[in-house]
């Protein structure tokens, strides 16, 4: 019974979360009184923060039929792309708090889409791997994180899409 009742918290939470991103995209691109920003909008930080809040906010819409957070997606590709990593190198990659993380994996565990099994060498740490069913799940996560990019990325021609990608690798210092 309890299980039932922090599921059904859980997808409505996971709605209301959808629902509040769509209410910042809305927001966003609704016409209304003009605020003079001032100079906000020749600021890199400002504008790297819009962007950032408009792609998750849909990003959140996107994934919500899943059941996942961009954090939990990130964190299935991680697994999937690395199998039998233990759980501190993908939390720490990810730059999840340890608890946090746990927390993440429990309730992964709990939906059947990933395992911790006995790290090899280490009785202590648990490696970490996607189920079947986490396979089939990240598959339509990836087709809906396809869709929320190409949404994104839309009023950008090719060559500027590359660009972007390539300025923000360089940023972020992610080769």
């Amino acid at each position: 019974m309890r299980e039932s009742r922090r599921a059904s918290t859980r997808r409505h939470r996971s709605r209301a979360d959808a629902d509040t991103a769509a209410d910042i995209v809305d927001a966003a691109f609704t016409p209304g009184r003009q605020v003079d920003m001032g100079k906000m909008h020749g600021y890199l930080g400002y504008l790297l923060r819009r962007a950032q809040m408009l792609a998750y906010a849909d990003f959140i819409a996107e994934l919500a039929e899943l059941n996942l957070s961009p954090g939990q997606f990130g964190v299935l590709t991680v697994i999937d792309t690395n199998p039998g990593l233990r759980q501190s190198e993908v939390s720490a990659a990810l730059g999840i708090q340890k608890t946090n993380f746990v927390a993440v994996l429990n309730e992964f565990e709990r939906r059947g889409i990933a395992e911790r099994r006995p790290a090899a060498g280490d009785r202590r740490s648990y490696a970490l791997y996607l189920t079947a069913r986490g396979k089939a799940l990240l598959r339509r996560a990836r087709a809906a994180q396809a869709r929320h990019e190409a949404r994104i990325v839309e009023p950008l021609a090719a060559e500027e899409r590359v660009q972007l990608r390539g300025l923000l690798a360089k940023l972020t210092r992610v080769e």
